[in-house]
């Protein structure tokens, strides 16, 4: 398996109302967007070029949404990007500018 494009770990993952998982995973690997458990159990996935990744404009930096096959998710990840060398989920935007980048996508 090759090396992933994207991975972020502790991200909050929800449907809906519904929380699935406060430290789950995104990963883009493959030409895949894979949303995981924090036991990494999958969630959804789907080609990335099927995917649509966005930030809401009524929510927060560190939020983004992803609609896969027909089901739209709330993730929560990281406001700012950690540190180096420091834990913690990359911002949103960077998990929007790689699925666009990943799908061959323009901003």
């Amino acid at each position: 398996m090759a090396e992933p494009e994207f991975r972020a770990t502790g991200v909050r993952i929800g449907k809906r109302l519904r929380s699935l998982t406060r430290a789950g995973q995104i990963r883009i690997s493959d030409g895949r967007v894979q949303l995981l458990t924090s036991y990494g159990s999958e969630i959804d996935s789907a080609p990335v070029q099927a995917v649509r990744a966005s930030k809401p404009w009524f929510a927060p930096d560190g939020r983004a949404l992803a609609d896969l096959n027909g089901n739209r998710y709330s993730l929560t990840l990281g406001e700012h990007d950690p540190a180096p060398g420091e834990p913690g989920p990359p911002a949103a935007r960077r998990f929007i500018e790689a699925v666009r980048r990943a799908a061959g996508r323009k901003g």
